[in-house]
């Protein structure tokens, strides 16, 4: 294993390391000290994208933060990019850590692999934290769907050749800073279109990307196994101007005891850049609060046995809008909204 500074986010201000796993070299970024909080971003970013709140986070949390095989640092190999894939991966790298458990925050596609992980590792998992999370419903953004079509290929590097890529991305750059929602996640769409020049880069995104949605949109949800989050503490938070994936999702997610939803306002697809300190305080008042799962043999035996009916997105949207159809600003005791502006 070695240490070597990202030169492409002197922010961060701690190192990357690697550790090569089944053949693979696999980065990620850890430090502070207390219980594990695995970090996991999304389809084609990489973990600089929790640069504005690894610090804080590391003063509480043990922060691990992995780009993913496919992205980063990490190897691009013809490989398995399926959510179970990642999530043994995720496995992996915790037992190579030596950390036994983790509060598992994923964001947009790292949010299904949070999922995944917990479904597939619910001894090893203490709490999840899901971020404009995939996996709540079909409806996806355009340019993800385009990614699964014929011929996306040839097009992703037409469209990143040398000669016009600093120009495409410097204008990406600058209208984001226009006062408009729909410009709002623009600086993060320049990074993840210099990354797609790389073609070992587009050929694992597009690998990913057709193991969980086509030109339709997502075919992979988790509804069919939602019920098991009643045993497992679950918090919620999306940005009210998501255009990646609609902030109406949230209203998918099967209200728990044991879970919170937090809608942030004046936020895109990233709620943890636009609003890091509010993030920040939610994580850690989360993991205060709700005491980590205790994985039983039995209770999950006894639950998956019942087999509780799988709620529609429909049965699931009219209990939180009620007969007047317009979403609550408080969930009573099984679920929070919050707003932050």
């Amino acid at each position: 294993m070695t240490n070597m500074t990202d030169p492409r986010d002197e922010n961060l201000g701690d190192d990357v390391n690697y550790v090569v796993i089944h053949g693979y070299r696999r980065a990620y970024r850890m430090k502070g000290s207390g219980p594990a909080l695995l970090l996991l971003h999304g389809m084609a970013c990489d973990s600089t994208t929790w640069a504005p709140v690894i610090d804080e986070l590391a003063e509480h949390f043990t922060v691990i933060a992995p780009d993913l095989l496919g992205h980063g640092e990490s190897d691009k190999p013809n490989a398995d990019y399926s959510l179970g894939g990642f999530a043994n991966g995720m496995r992996d790298l915790l037992t190579v850590l030596g950390i036994a458990q983790a509060t598992v925050v994923g964001h947009s596609f790292g949010g299904g692999i949070a999922m995944q992980f917990a479904y597939q590792f619910p001894e090893r998992t203490e709490r999840i934290i899901l971020v404009s999370t995939g996996g709540l419903g079909p409806e996806v953004t355009p340019l993800i769907r385009a990614i699964t079509l014929p011929g996306a290929g040839l097009v992703t590097r037409a469209i990143t050749a040398k000669p016009i890529r600093p120009i495409v991305a410097s204008t990406f750059r600058s209208m984001s800073q226009l006062p408009l929602m729909v410009f709002r996640d623009f600086n993060e769409i320049a990074d993840v279109y210099e990354k797609l020049a790389d073609p070992a880069q587009t050929l694992a995104i597009q690998r990913l990307a057709r193991t969980v949605l086509d030109w339709r949109g997502q075919f992979v949800t988790m509804r069919d196994r939602a019920y098991l989050t009643k045993l497992m503490p679950v918090m919620l938070i999306w940005g009210h101007d998501d255009l990646v994936l609609p902030v109406n999702h949230a209203q998918n997610l099967p209200m728990m005891s044991t879970s919170e939803v937090h809608i942030f306002e004046h936020a895109g697809h990233f709620p943890h850049k636009d609003h890091p300190e509010a993030f920040i305080k939610l994580v850690i008042d989360f993991c205060a609060e709700k005491a980590p799962a205790a994985y039983h043999r039995g209770r999950w035996r006894a639950l998956m046995r019942r087999g509780d009916l799988p709620i529609s997105f429909d049965e699931v949207a009219k209990k939180r809008t009620g007969s007047e159809g317009t979403a609550p600003t408080q969930a009573g005791t099984t679920s929070s909204s919050s707003a932050v502006s």
